[in-house]
């Protein structure tokens, strides 16, 4: 255990900042509310998963890397699942095609946070696995809803089993709602079985046509709510340090899980501290399919490295709003760029910079831990050894550059080795992004040769990343390309034509369009190409 840190956290329930005290040291338990696996994962899903990554990295840090639990639950009971199997496997019984979109909409999800640099997390249950009795005795959701019924804490109506709100007296604690505030506007007649408005489910019926559990309420299947307080007790115990998740849970479903998880197990808490990570916003608007500023990570990871990603979500405190902008992006890009290049002179750092430490246990505040890793950045261009040192061993305490991937991207961009246009592409072609090719000149100028600088500006503006890869597959087609149109030129001042053309219809069935011109001062012929259409 580290004792150089006081790790402080805001309680959403406290409404305060207050320092971390495990339960136990030796087993800090963290449950955070993961996806419900039924698309591709948004990128506003993937704040709360850097978020609590971070955390998770932190905690290691601070009690052993064997004694902290991170359990986050995946989410393969849901109508919106339902609907998706229906659709995408319509001659398949439904459990069987639900479980084939669960699994490969898990994989994909997977696949998306991997590129973001998130570590795993150490227990990641499937809310189907929770629903009946186990062989392992862990806790169930049928279980657990029994409890709450011999309490008193639930009752079945109307072919439901319903949580009971009355029968808690500080219900709504976490949202700072009370039951009087929820009777304003509620809809009596349509929920005409419950007791109270605000009761909810616990177990619904289920239709022949949707999945189900034989229980002892009938074939039917659980509420949203009571899966996440079975599978956190499951892992972690009635009572644990900290529940995570994003502001839009807080009620009902974190309020929710309090009232199941506390009235099933008599216990005063569920967790001991509650974090909330704020909302995504696209370019000052909310995200939206209708404003078609809707992107899944697995879309931007198309067009910019997982750790750039990673990078501009953690430049915004994780309990405030963040605006995801194609600026801040690029801005983020440089950083990234700018950073890796010091990176690889301090592969074998080890020791975090304490500032910046101090920074992520003040409540994750990764505002003020950049800030100071831009000091040292600075620092360390200056020739300050020390400083590229505890850069490297930060940035890499916080995912990035840890494997050669990334690393390699910065590899070749030493000030002092001028690169070949070869050298540019092969460098190009390490990103993952789909950045403008001229962008990614400009960050790498003082490290190309004129030649190579030439090959650049030889493409229109707009022409990318994934353009370039489409076109240059391997080092011969670059070499065979600049060969190409050497020989066109010559051919056309010589007045070749017909060999120029013949050498222009070459280019194009590699994928290049050659536009010719004349230069307006000098009246010097001009190339530039552009990705044939």
């Amino acid at each position: 255990m580290s004792s150089d840190l006081e790790l402080k956290l805001y309680d959403t329930l406290s409404r305060d900042k207050r320092t971390f005290v495990p339960i136990d040291p030796a087993r800090v338990r963290m449950y955070v509310c993961g996806p419900t696996v039924y698309d591709y994962a948004h990128i506003g899903n993937a704040r709360p998963v850097i978020v609590f990554d971070v955390l998770f990295r932190l905690l290691r840090h601070i009690y052993g890397a064997d004694h902290v639990t991170y359990v986050r639950n995946i989410t393969d009971v849901d109508d919106k699942i339902n609907a998706r199997a229906a659709r995408d496997f319509p001659g398949l019984p439904l459990n069987d095609a639900i479980r084939k979109v669960t699994e490969k909409t898990e994989q994909q999800f997977h696949a998306d946070v991997d590129a973001l640099v998130c570590l795993r997390p150490t227990v990641e249950p499937r809310a189907t696995d929770f629903v009946l009795p186990r062989a392992d005795g862990k806790v169930d959701m049928v279980t657990l809803i029994k409890q709450l019924i011999a309490r008193g804490h639930a009752y079945e109506a109307g072919g439901e089993v319903l949580f009971d709100t009355t029968s808690m007296p500080d219900y709504g604690a976490l949202s700072g709602r009370n039951l009087e505030d929820q009777l304003a506007g509620a809809r009596i007649a349509v929920d005409a079985h419950k007791k109270h408005p605000s009761d909810f489910v616990l177990w619904k019926q289920s239709t022949p046509d949707e999945p189900g559990w034989d229980s002892p309420w009938g074939r039917g299947r659980p509420g949203w709510h009571i899966e996440c307080s079975a599978m956190s007790a499951a892992y972690l115990g009635e009572v644990f340090d900290i529940h995570g998740g994003g502001l839009d849970l807080i009620f009902p479903h974190h309020e929710n899980e309090i009232a199941q998880s506390r009235c099933a197990h008599g216990t005063k808490v569920m967790a001991n501290y509650w974090m909330h990570n704020g909302f995504l916003q696209v370019e000052g608007e909310k995200m939206s399919k209708s404003l078609g500023n809707f992107f899944t990570i697995h879309e931007l990871l198309a067009d910019w490295p997982g750790e750039v990603l990673r990078l501009n979500m953690l430049r915004s405190h994780y309990r405030q709003p963040i605006d995801w902008t194609v600026r801040g992006l690029k801005e983020s890009s440089k950083n990234w760029i700018s950073f890796g290049n010091i990176v690889r002179e301090h592969m074998n750092a080890t020791a975090p910079d304490q500032e910046f430490l101090n920074a992520l246990a003040d409540d994750l505040n990764t505002p003020v831990a950049f800030a100071r890793l831009f000091e040292l950045r600075d620092l360390a261009l200056r020739g300050d050894q020390s400083s590229g040192q505890a850069l490297t061993a930060s940035l890499r305490f916080l995912g990035f550059f840890k494997n050669a991937f990334s690393v390699k991207m910065t590899t070749s961009y030493s000030p002092d080795i001028k690169m070949s246009p070869l050298d540019f592409v092969s460098n190009v072609q390490n990103l993952s992004g789909d950045f403008e090719i001229r962008d990614v000149a400009e960050q790498l100028s003082q490290n190309l040769s004129q030649a190579a600088r030439d090959f650049v500006l030889k493409f229109a503006v707009g022409t990318t990343v994934k353009k370039i890869k489409s076109i240059f597959p391997d080092d011969a087609s670059v070499e065979r390309l600049i060969e190409l149109d050497r020989l066109r030129l010559s051919a056309r001042k010589a007045k070749d034509f017909k060999g120029s053309d013949r050498l222009r219809d070459e280019l194009a069935n590699m994928g290049i369009a050659v536009k010719d011109g004349k230069d307006a001062k000098t009246g010097e012929l001009t190339t530039s190409w552009e990705v044939a259409r």
